[in-house]
C-alpha cells in the first residue's frame, strides 16, 4: 500500500535536532526528501526539499525567519527521486498556502510542473497521502478537493505559469527595468490566464527575492533574476497596488491577498481609490471595466470628487485617465470583448492609449481556464457571430461538456448533479428579468415552464455564499470567476432572424437599466449583450450547458450545439448477455445483499448484472456499481441511487465516500457486512511505521438517527474499503 511507503516524522527544531537525525536513514544517507518547519504559536511554516538534510537545516537555524520556527517534519519514502521531491515541495507549497492554517515564509514561484516517470500514476497518490497524514497531526486542515474549488487557491502566486505567460512576463520586467514605456497592455480574452499573471507579478515584485526559486525557468533563471533586481534597485520598496474595478471581485482579491505572507488586503484597491495617492506601479486587471461617467448611479459623487482632486474634466474623462495619471507604471489587463455596458471606458480610449509611443502591447492567446481549450473559444466566437459553415460538425472534447437542454428543469437538475460532483457549478442568465427578490424575497424573478428561480440574493462574491446553488447570477457577479460546470440561460432579450441569418436584440427583454440607459445604437447594445453571452459562456472550466427561451435562437443553436440526452431510464437496464462485451461496453451491476465474501470475484458474466455507462465516463476494470438503499447518506446519495464506485487499490481515503466491508458491520440499511459512508482515521507511529489506530464511518445524512460507526483494535483485522466513491449515476 502506498501509505506504507511514505513515513513522516517529527522533531524539534533547535541545535541538537542532528542527534535525533541518527536514526533516520534517509537523513543520514543523503536520500532527497521534503520537509516542513512551523510554529504553532506563530502558525508560520515553511516547505522544502533537501538531498543534505544536515547542511539546509544547518543554514535554516541561522535564519533570521526560519531559525525562530519550534518544529521540523522530514517526510521520507524509497520512491522519492530528486524530481518527486521537487514536485511535492511545489504542491505542498500551494495547497497549504490555500488551506490558511499555515502562512508560508515561501515565496517560491519557480515550482516544478514538469513531467517525469510515474508522476500520475504513482506521486499523486504519494501526495494525497502524505496530504491526509498532514491533516491527522493537524498541519493541514481541507481536503484536496476543497481546495481545488477556493479562491485563494485558485488566485495564489504560488503557481506555475505557462510558457506563454512566463514570455509575458519577461517582457513586463523587461519594459520595467528599462523604463522605455509608461503603460503596458496585456489582452488576452477570457480564460487565459490574465488574472493569474497579475497576482504572480505583484507577489514577485512585492516578495523578498532571496526566498524565490527559478529553478523552473531553465535557462532564462540568470536573466530573470537580473531583471528582477534592476526592477527593485530601480524601486526600492515601489508602491504599488492592484486595482479591480468590479467591487463584487475586489472583495475575493482582498480575501486572498490577506491571506498571503508578504501580502494585505489594502493592496488591492477599486479605481476611485488611486485619486488619493501617486504610485510607483499600478496593475489594473479587468481594465475593460474601468468607468467612464455614464448610468453610474450612487457612485456619480464619488467619480465626480476623484475627477476634481485629479483637475480632469468629469465629463471627458474615465478610470483609465486616472490609473495612467497616478502611476509610474502602468499595466492593465485588457480584453475589449468582456465591456459588458456604456459606463465601461470605450474602445475608443484604449486604442489611443495602444497608439502612444510609450505603450507596449503584449498578448495572451492560450486557454488557461476552460479545458475546451482554443478550439471552444473559437466556436463560441463563431457560434454568437453566426460566422458557422453549415456543415461544420459539432463541437466535441473528451475534455469538455457542451450540451444544449430542451428543458431548463433539467439543467437545473443537472447542474446540481455536478455541484455534488466537483463542486462550484452554478447557473447563470442573461438579463432578460427584473430583479424584484431584492426588495420581496418571497418573489421569484425567473419563471419558465415549471421552474422558478431567483436572481443572486448577494453581490458580493456570490459564487461562493450559501444559497448560490438555488440562485441565477449574472454577469455582474460571475466576471472574472472560475466556475466547474456553468448553465447558460439565453433569455428572451436575444432572438435569431431566420431570414438575414444574425442575431437579434429585443430591447424591450433587457432589464438592466444601467446596461442600456446612453445607448447610441441598436449595434452598440448588440454588441455589449453578445460579450455578456460571450463571456459567461467561458466561465466553466469542465463544462458549459445552455438552454434557450427563444424559440428561432434555440433552433439556430440546435444546428450547433448537441443535444442533452436523458440516459437514466435506461441506465438499469441490463445489456442482453450476448451484447455484453465486459469493460468495454458495460460495467457490472453488483448487488450487495448477496456480494458477500465473493464481492468484485467475476467467474463468468452470467454470474452478474451488467450496465451501460452514461456517455461521460469511459468503462475501465477499476470501475463498478451497486445500487445504494437507505437514508444515511441522503445529503449526497439519494436513496435507491446506482453509484459508481472504482476499486480501492491503494492511497488515502481519509475524507472521501467509500464503500467498506466487514463482519463487524451491520448496516442499519443494507443489513448486510457493507456500508458505505465517509471514511476518517485516526493514526500512530511506532518503530514500524504508521498503524490505524480507529476508522470512523460518517453518515451524511439529514436525519440525525444515524450515528458514526468507529472500528478499533481487534475490529480493524478483517476491515477492507472495496470501493471509493465516484459519483451517482441513476437517482
Amino acid at each position: 500500500m502506498i501509505s506504507s511507503l511514505v513515513e513522516i516524522n517529527h522533531y524539534d527544531f533547535k541545535n541538537n535536532l542532528f542527534e535525533s537525525f541518527s536514526t533516520n536513514h534517509f537523513a543520514k544517507d543523503l536520500w532527497p526528501l521534503v520537509y516542513i518547519l512551523s510554529d504553532n504559536e506563530t502558525k508560520t511554516a515553511y516547505v522544502g526539499e533537501t538531498t543534505d538534510v544536515y547542511s539546509r537545516m544547518s543554514t535554516h537555524l541561522k535564519h533570521n525567519k526560519k531559525g525562530k520556527l519550534t518544529s521540523v517534519h522530514l517526510i521520507t519514502s524509497e520512491k522519492f527521486n530528486k524530481s518527486a521531491t521537487l514536485d511535492i515541495e511545489s504542491s505542498l507549497i500551494k495547497y497549504m498556502s490555500a488551506d490558511n492554517v499555515y502562512k508560508l515564509l515561501n515565496g517560491n514561484i519557480g515550482l516544478a510542473n514538469h513531467n517525469y516517470y510515474q508522476k500520475k500514476e504513482v506521486y499523486w497518490n504519494i501526495f494525497n497521502t502524505i496530504w491526509n497524514q498532514l491533516r491527522s497531526e493537524g498541519i493541514v486542515k481541507h481536503s484536496i478537493e476543497h481546495i481545488d474549488n477556493s479562491d485563494l487557491f485558485k488566485y495564489s502566486p504560488y503557481k506555475s505559469l505557462t510558457i506563454e505567460q512566463r514570455g509575458s512576463l519577461l517582457q513586463i520586467l523587461e519594459n520595467l527595468a528599462i523604463g522605455k514605456f509608461e503603460n503596458i497592455i496585456v489582452e488576452g480574452g477570457a480564460g487565459t490566464g490574465k488574472t493569474i499573471l497579475a497576482i504572480f507579478l505583484f507577489k514577485m515584485l512585492s516578495g523578498d527575492l532571496g526566498d524565490f526559486n527559478f529553478k523552473e525557468f531553465g535557462a532564462e533563471e540568470n536573466y530573470f533574476i537580473n531583471l528582477i533586481n534592476q526592477v527593485k534597485e530601480k524601486y526600492n520598496k515601489p508602491k504599488m497596488a492592484l486595482v479591480i474595478p468590479m467591487s463584487s471581485f475586489r472583495t475575493t482579491l482582498k480575501k486572498v491577498f490577506k491571506n498571503i505572507n508578504g501580502l494585505r488586503a489594502s493592496m488591492v484597491i477599486g479605481p476611485a481609490e488611486v485619486s488619493k495617492n501617486k504610485y510607483d506601479i499600478l496593475i489594473v486587471d479587468e481594465s475593460h471595466r474601468l468607468r467612464r461617467r455614464v448610468n453610474l448611479g450612487a457612485y456619480f459623487g464619488a467619480f465626480d470628487k476623484a475627477c476634481k482632486t485629479l483637475n480632469l474634466d468629469k465629463h471627458n474623462c474615465s478610470e483609465l485617465d486616472w490609473v495612467t495619471m497616478q502611476s509610474d507604471n502602468t499595466i492593465l489587463f485588457y480584453d475589449e470583448e468582456q465591456s459588458i455596458k456604456p459606463s465601461d471606458a470605450e474602445k475608443k480610449d484604449f486604442d489611443s492609449l495602444k497608439s502612444n509611443k510609450k505603450t507596449s502591447i503584449l498578448k495572451l492567446k492560450s486557454q488557461f481556464r476552460v479545458k475546451g481549450g482554443n478550439a471552444y473559444v473559437e466556436y463560441i466566437n463563431s457560434l454568437l457571430n453566426c460566422s458557422m459553415d453549415d456543415s461544420r460538425e459539432f463541437f466535441h472534447s473528451k475534455e469538455y461538456d457542451f450540451m444544449l437542454f430542451s428543458s431548463l428543469e433539467e439543467m437545473v437538475s443537472q447542474i446540481k448533479k455536478r455541484d455534488i460532483e466537483f463542486g462550484l457549478s452554478r447557473l447563470i442568465a442573461g438579463y432578460s428579468w427584473e430583479w424584484k427578490s431584492n426588495k420581496d424575497s418571497n418573489i421569484f424573478d425567473i419563471q419558465i415552464d415549471k421552474v422558478q428561480l431567483k436572481w443572486n440574493g448577494t453581490s458580493n462574491d456570490w459564487i461562493n455564499s450559501e444559497n448560490s446553488i438555488d440562485e441565477v447570477g449574472c454577469i455582474h457577479t460571475t466576471q472574472g470567476y472560475d466556475l466547474n460546470y456553468s448553465g447558460i440561460i439565453f433569455g428572451n432579450e436575444i432572438s435569431y432572424d431566420t431570414v438575414n441569418k444574425e442575431i437579434v436584440i429585443k430591447e424591450e427583454n433587457y432589464f438592466d437599466k444601467n446596461g442600456k440607459q446612453s445607448i447610441k445604437s441598436k449595434d452598440e447594445l448588440k454588441s455589449f449583450i453578445l460579450n455578456i453571452y460571450k463571456t459567461i459562456m467561458l466561465r466553466g472550466i469542465k463544462g458549459t450547458y445552455v438552454y434557450v427561451c427563444d424559440p428561432h435562437l434555440r433552433k439556430y443553436f440546435e444546428s450547433f450545439i448537441p443535444k442533452y440526452e436523458d440516459n437514466s431510464e435506461n441506465i438499469d437496464i441490463l445489456i442482453p448477455q450476448n451484447e455484453v462485451i465486459p469493460f468495454e461496453n458495460s460495467i457490472p451491476l453488483y448487488d450487495l445483499k448477496v456480494a458477500a465474501g465473493n464481492f468484485g470475484n467475476i467467474q463468468n458474466i452470467e454470474n452478474v448484472e451488467w450496465i451501460r455507462l452514461p456517455d461521460r465516463v469511459q468503462p475501465n476494470k477499476e470501475l463498478f456499481a451497486c445500487e445504494v438503499i437507505g437514508e444515511s447518506m441522503n445529503k449526497i446519495i439519494p436513496n435507491g441511487s446506482i453509484c459508481l464506485f472504482k476499486k480501492y487499490t491503494g492511497g488515502s481515503r481519509n475524507g472521501q465516500i467509500v464503500l467498506v466491508e466487514s463482519t463487524n458491520i451491520q448496516d442499519e440499511d443494507l443489513g448486510s457486512c457493507y456500508t458505505i459512508k465517509e471514511y476518517q482515521s485516526k493514526k500512530y507511529h511506532d518503530e514500524n511505521g504508521w498503524k490505524h489506530q480507529s476508522i470512523i464511518l460518517k453518515p451524511q445524512s439529514t436525519d440525525p438517527s444515524y450515528s458514526n460507526i468507529e472500528l478499533k483494535d481487534n475490529q480493524l483485522s478483517n476491515f477492507k474499503v472495496v470501493g471509493i466513491f465516484d459519483r451517482v449515476i441513476k437517482r
